[in-house]
């Protein structure tokens, strides 16, 4: 145990304080990377209900296997990880890719079609037309992304939603740096065709999303993703 208060140590030390009996300490955890843990999860398995069930797995994994952590990683890559696995284990076991509804609090970030909570992230958000254009296109982009194999999905959420860099993804995914550019490849090539009709309809004046955030080009959402957790 520790006499410094857990919110004050570092993810390494909070896991290990974990590992070593404390009660408090994985729960400390969580909660500095919940933000972004949900949002991996949400966007992996396209629906609340699934990620919060996907979620809760990984949890219960990382709680049971801390003490397998060895540091060769960042204990936020070995959580991401984690969470990836256990949605991409729900994934390959339903078989069957549904269309359910589209979550409220999705964050498009990379895409930003809509903002928290379901607001429009435009400054029209005053215009109820403008806002269902940009609800129908937000609505597009992630049922095409529900559309990709597992593992093609998991990459572009890494790479394009979350911002993490090509290594980072590869370490989380624990596969080369190639098989992440190999499957963002794909996963972009298999998207464009299913995009086309948004990108088309932004052509001819219609309203678009904001600069630089156009599903188009090297990335599903924009040339450079934002980093940092997701806004609350």
């Amino acid at each position: 145990m520790t006499s410094v208060p857990l919110e004050e140590l570092d993810d390494a030390a909070l896991l290990a304080a974990h590992v070593a009996g404390d009660a408090a300490a994985f729960g400390v955890l969580f909660t500095r990377h919940r933000e972004r843990l949900w949002a991996v999860a949400l966007r992996t398995m396209g629906n609340p209900e699934d990620a919060a069930d996907g979620l809760q797995d990984a949890l219960v994994a990382a709680f049971r296997r801390a003490g397998s952590f060895r540091g060769e990683a960042q204990v936020t890559t070995w959580l991401h990880r984690v969470v990836v696995n256990a949605c991409l284990d729900r994934l390959r076991a339903a078989k069957v890719r549904r269309a359910e509804a589209l979550p409220e609090d999705l964050e498009d970030r990379g895409l930003t079609l809509v903002g928290p909570a379901g607001t429009d992230a435009s400054p029209d958000d005053g215009d109820p037309a403008l806002a269902s254009v940009r609800r129908e296109r937000r609505d597009q982009v992630v049922a095409a992304l529900r559309t990709l194999p597992p593992e093609q999905r998991a990459a572009l959420v890494l790479v394009d939603l979350e911002g993490h860099s090509v290594a980072e993804a590869a370490a989380v995914l624990e596969c080369a740096e190639g098989t992440v550019k190999s499957r963002c490849s794909r996963g972009r090539a298999r998207l464009a065709p299913l995009l086309a009709p948004l990108m088309q309809s932004e052509d001819v004046g219609d309203p678009a999303p904001a600069a630089g955030n156009r599903p188009a080009g090297g990335h599903v959402g924009s040339a450079t993703p934002p980093r940092g957790p997701p806004a609350g």
